[in-house]
């Protein structure tokens, strides 16, 4: 499966979540290590709700930019 995740950047590095995996966040002092360590978050929290027996959620959610001129 493919989830979205979202990066942002903090005072101390980068952190990130997935908006279709309530509470499964990660940070890392790069994006590259924020993208992996997310990568590692949802391989455990799928497995989580897996032994919980509940159900896995589907990739639902979408990004997009829009542009506005300034």
């Amino acid at each position: 499966m493919r989830y979205l995740i979202v990066i942002e950047k903090t005072d101390t590095g980068y952190s990130a979540y997935s908006p279709d995996l309530s509470g499964c966040v990660a940070t890392g002092a790069t994006e590259v290590e924020v993208t992996q360590n997310m990568q590692e978050a949802i391989a455990f929290h799928l497995e989580g709700l897996q032994l919980e027996g509940l159900e896995i959620p589907q990739p639902s959610v979408s990004s997009a930019y829009v542009e506005i001129a300034a």
